[in-house]
């Protein structure tokens, strides 16, 4: 039997980074039954981001099809890389040697387990990719990329309000995103994988003409 394995972040509001405005549209008490409205950055929480997210002549969500984020997976583990660290590309090639062209690939810290999203830490102390480590994962033909942490190691500043640095510094935005590799950030949960490889499915919220949406990734395991 197969394993189904949940890796997207609950929506919560009152998140110190991220606004969610969440009410009630209807309820109950008025007898027209409940309706919930809410809305939140697209790029908050779960989420895929698609090349128009950092390229302006990218590719918006109309383009991304079920084929382009759903498919065979690899989970490269590097969750022995200390706190505040970067990932060596040479690292990533060791542990990521099982990757296929075409792959889904989910890059596993399991950070989520040593420091809560809802904290600075999670977004200060986390480890960080680097330009050879996203090369790497480029030149493997990669088709997709998910993580579980804040992946590019400018990230840490939005915090603080800083100018946003230029395009290269987020390295995975330069040399994934921007070249197509379609990116899922903010995944959980990657601990419970057991296997190398699996079958992930990445949903992204329909929203046409958008740089990214809101989505649900989940990881099937077939038992041995």
């Amino acid at each position: 039997m197969s394993r189904l394995i949940d890796l997207s972040t609950p929506v919560r509001t009152g998140h110190f980074r991220w606004a969610v405005d969440r009410r009630f549209a209807k309820t109950h008490d008025t007898g027209g039954g409940q309706a919930t409205w809410a809305g939140w950055n697209v790029h908050a929480f779960t989420h895929m981001d698609s090349p128009r997210h950092v390229d302006p002549q990218g590719f918006t969500t109309d383009a991304i099809t079920l084929d382009m984020t759903v498919g065979p997976g690899a989970v490269v583990d590097v969750s022995d890389v200390p706190a505040n660290t970067a990932i060596p590309g040479e690292h990533l090639a060791a542990a990521g040697a099982h990757v296929r062209p075409g792959d889904f690939v989910l890059v596993r810290t399991r950070w989520d387990e040593r420091a809560s999203l809802d904290t600075e830490d999670f977004w200060r102390q986390a480890p960080w990719m680097t330009a050879e480590g996203s090369i790497w994962l480029r030149e493997r033909g990669i088709k997709a990329v998910g993580f579980d942490f804040p992946q590019d190691h400018c990230i840490r500043n939005f915090l603080t309000g800083e100018p946003r640095p230029p395009l290269p510094e987020h390295v995975t935005h330069f040399h994934l995103l921007a070249r197509g590799i379609i990116m899922f950030e903010y995944l959980c949960n990657m601990g419970a994988l057991t296997l190398p490889r699996n079958q992930v499915i990445g949903l992204p919220v329909k929203i046409p003409d958008s740089d990214g949406a809101p989505a649900r990734v989940i990881a099937i395991e077939d038992a041995a």
